[in-house]
């Protein structure tokens, strides 16, 4: 039932604007790269020796484990849950998938901090529990444990914004034929849907794997040292930074690792659905007995994903105004964090399809290297990539030196990957065949891509959009290292916040993350009808 073909088009010459934009965004990425390279050269053979020292091995065992169990269970609650909110008559589907979308503009050291004061050894749950059950500790969350699951919690947004884009445009005629042959709805989902789902799985799978291999803030609060802990500590140090650049070499090359694992499990092939590109509305599954059990799984991961985090900003809050702390607000976090979350979003989808265009629709070469060097700014702590660019700008750009343009080049190199891969996930959906035909008939390519692709990758480019604009909002080192003096964003004030004992105040500016992460999101899926009901 599921047949695939090459998905390459017939028409032979790229547009050369796309090109270039492919090789710009390529000269950036690589950035990071050349620093720690020209970082690398200055040690000596004794300090090359730690790649293969016990202490490596361990960091980088201690790195992978988290990877997998963070993928993994990521990945069992968002399956589910892009398939509940996108094809079954689910109520009030729209604002579910909103709330489902929401954890993933939690910071991860605020989600950490969080369920540490909550379930930690000296935290509420442990204190209830003396008072009314005597029950003296529960056992430490912190470790492997803590960290797997504030992450999961945190990062299954990036499964499920792919998975559900790619399910909203999956064409239903393929599932029609297998009912009719006499499969159930089960093995209609396995044997014909399942498949269908298997790039815009691993794509969103990679994301999740590389920014748990980056990720710092909960891994230091639950004390589980890896590869981007070790890094942050050696750049805090001021006797050789050039140790954390070695650190960071083992990080790229087990990006890369990933990366071509990524490429093994899809053959080194781009593929397309056969049919017209056209996906009719399907019916929704009526869930029945299974409702219940739905609700119980959505409100659980839900509550402690998303209310549980926001429940405990508003103790802090009003905690502080219950004991007269001093708090304070301003706008100008506000309208700065919006700004250059927008101006971001737009210019990375921008690259983002420009690039998906040459990766997918021609067999350029360097296709592949370039694909595998796009991962690298997601993979490297914020505070490499800030450092490289600073570098990068006081040697040969120093027009951009504190400007908030440097500051966005950073944010391409950090969240492109994340772009591309929403996005090339619908384009591997779309038939070429439908652009030849256009050609055919004397089209400019410019007009096939705004009245053929554009509208068949909308919920791509939608959701795109929204993860980088989500992405931005709580960026943190990057712009604290890179922000021009006195530029304030609305994460840069929670830490500043929270480094000073501030919870009260910390907790506005995180609150509003939340609130103006959500505004989009409303408006996206209330205007898109493919991802709505």
């Amino acid at each position: 039932m599921n047949l695939f073909l090459p998905n390459k088009s017939s028409y032979r010459m790229p547009p050369i604007l796309f090109v270039f934009i492919t090789l710009f965004v390529a000269g950036i990425m690589v950035i990071p790269l050349v620093y720690l390279l020209l970082r690398i050269v200055q040690l000596s053979v004794e300090d090359l020796l730690v790649l293969v020292s016990s202490r490596a091995f361990h960091t980088l065992s201690r790195s992978l484990i988290l990877m997998i169990c963070v993928t993994t269970l990521s990945s069992i609650i968002a399956l589910p849950l892009a398939w509940i909110t996108a094809r079954t008559d689910l109520r009030f589907r729209k604002i579910w998938t909103i709330l489902v979308m929401l954890p993933l503009v939690i910071p991860s050291y605020v989600g950490a901090y969080i369920f540490l004061s909550v379930f930690g050894t000296t935290g509420l749950l442990q204190k209830a529990l003396e008072i009314f059950f005597e029950i003296q500790r529960l056992p430490d969350i912190r470790g492997l444990f803590g960290a797997t699951l504030v992450l999961s919690l945190l990062s299954y947004p990036y499964l499920f914004i792919t998975l559900r884009g790619a399910i909203s445009g999956l064409d239903v005629s393929m599932e029609e034929s297998s009912r009719i042959l006499g499969y159930s709805r089960f093995w209609t989902f396995m044997k014909v849907t399942l498949p269908q789902l298997r790039f815009p799985f691993v794509s969103g799978a990679l994301l999740i794997s590389l920014y748990t291999l980056s990720d710092f803030g909960a891994v230091s609060i639950f004390n589980y040292n890896t590869f981007s802990w070790t890094i942050y500590q050696q750049y805090n140090s001021l006797v050789d930074r050039s140790m954390s650049a070695l650190f960071s070499i083992i990080f790229v090359l087990l990006a890369f690792l990933i990366v071509l694992i990524e490429f093994k499990s899809r053959g080194f092939q781009k593929y397309y659905r056969i049919g017209s590109g056209i996906s009719r509305k399907p019916k929704l599954i009526p869930l029945g007995f299974w409702r219940f059990p739905v609700y119980v799984f959505l409100f659980t991961v839900i509550g402690f994903a998303l209310f549980l985090p926001i429940s405990m900003l508003g103790v802090w809050l009003l905690k502080g105004m219950y004991f007269g702390d001093s708090i304070t607000f301003s706008w100008t976090p506000i309208f700065n964090s919006v700004l250059v979350s927008i101006i971001s979003a737009l210019l990375i989808v921008f690259f983002s399809f420009a690039t998906a265009i040459i990766l997918v629709r021609y067999s350029v070469t360097g296709n592949r290297l370039f694909e595998s060097i796009s991962y690298l700014g997601f993979v490297l702590p914020g505070v490499v990539v800030a450092i490289s660019v600073v570098y990068f700008a006081a040697n040969y750009a120093g027009i951009l030196y504190q400007t908030t343009t440097l500051l966005v080049l950073a944010y391409v190199i950090l969240f492109f990957p994340v772009a591309l891969g929403a996005i090339r996930s619908v384009l591997l959906q779309i038939n070429p065949r439908l652009e030849d035909a256009a050609h055919s008939m004397s089209q400019n390519y410019y007009n096939v891509l705004m009245r053929i692709n554009l509208p068949l990758m909308r919920p791509g480019l939608i959701m795109a959009f929204a993860m980088v604009f989500l992405l931005v909002m709580k960026e943190l080192p990057v712009t604290l290292i890179l922000g021009p003096l006195g530029f304030k964003t609305l994460a840069t004030e929670v830490w500043s916040f929270s480094s000073e004992a501030f919870f009260a105040s910390a907790a506005i500016p995180a609150l509003m993350i939340i609130l103006i992460c959500s505004l989009p999101m409303l408006v996206i899926i209330i205007w898109d009808k493919r991802i709505g009901d």
